[in-house]
């Protein structure tokens, strides 16, 4: 499976993907950047996308725009809506998940630091099945 790792923090996108490689034996890419994010979902080269909400500087279209603006952004391209999308953040408290997923569009959503990888790995096959 194709990944696209989506996180300003770069460190911690690069562990995260190490990670995902040996134990999920998928692909990753990292990226922050919104114009590489859609180019890569609109070439097809991305079965599940992994979006941080809080992605500083990160501008599309001349906006600043957050992780959940681009998830609403893919899932509301014909070209990208089929594409599973799972947040992750360290910020959105229990009772603001389910108002972030619907604004979003998302698939769903992980705490940051991510410290149970075989539930993201179960939950990544989950979100990819239904797609």
């Amino acid at each position: 499976m194709n990944i696209l790792l989506v996180d300003d923090d770069h460190l911690l996108a690069q562990s995260t993907a190490k990670l995902i490689r040996r134990l999920g034996k998928h692909q990753v890419r990292v990226t922050e950047e919104p114009a590489e994010i859609m180019q890569s979902c609109r070439s097809g080269e991305v079965d599940v996308v992994l979006m941080d909400v809080n992605l500083a500087g990160a501008r599309w279209q001349g906006q600043a725009v957050s992780g959940a603006d681009l998830a609403r952004e893919l899932k509301n391209h014909p070209q990208t809506t089929h594409i599973p999308i799972i947040l992750v953040t360290a910020y959105a408290l229990l009772n603001e998940r389910q108002s972030l997923l619907e604004a979003s569009h998302a698939d769903g959503f992980v705490n940051k630091p991510i410290t149970d990888y075989p539930a993201l790995l179960a939950l990544i096959a989950q979100v990819n099945q239904r797609a």
